[in-house]
């Protein structure tokens, strides 16, 4: 069962060509989201953060994670032990032992999921994330949900 019942599922695809992706993602996000490659362990910004807010896909700006799944790991990535309901694709790589993750709306590559690793989250599950692949937003202060 999800943590998080009352998100929406993501709605629509967007789909681009490699020329558009360059034109608006960075070459560092453009080499994770588009061609599935991975940053420096322990060198991404959002690793250290546990500020309140929503982790969104940098590629199309899909809401993916909130930060109260977000624990420290000690992996050298954001880790998440659950997503919003319905903003993530998993696909299972050659021998089972973890699962591709990619944003369900624009297919971009976020990182992997591993499971039983026994961090003691709800889910059992690390969501081992590209900090390049995600943007971080605070709750508007505003908006009364």
């Amino acid at each position: 069962m999800s943590m998080n019942e009352t998100a929406a599922p993501a709605t629509g695809f967007v789909q681009k060509q490699d020329e558009e992706w360059r034109t608006i993602l960075s070459p560092e996000q453009f080499k994770v989201l588009r061609q599935k490659g991975l940053e420096k362990r322990g060198k991404g910004e959002y690793i250290k953060l546990f500020d309140e807010g929503t982790y969104s896909c940098a590629g199309c700006g899909n809401a993916l994670y909130k930060s109260t799944t977000k624990f420290e790991s000690g992996c050298g990535w954001p880790a998440f032990f659950d997503a919003i309901p319905g903003a993530i694709k998993q696909t299972s790589e050659a021998g089972g032992r973890r699962m591709e993750i990619t944003c369900a709306v624009c297919d971009g590559h976020l990182g992997h999921v591993f499971k039983g690793e026994g961090y003691g989250t709800p889910t059992d599950q690390r969501h081992c994330v590209n900090s390049v692949s995600i943007k971080f937003s605070s709750p508007d202060p505003t908006n009364s949900q």
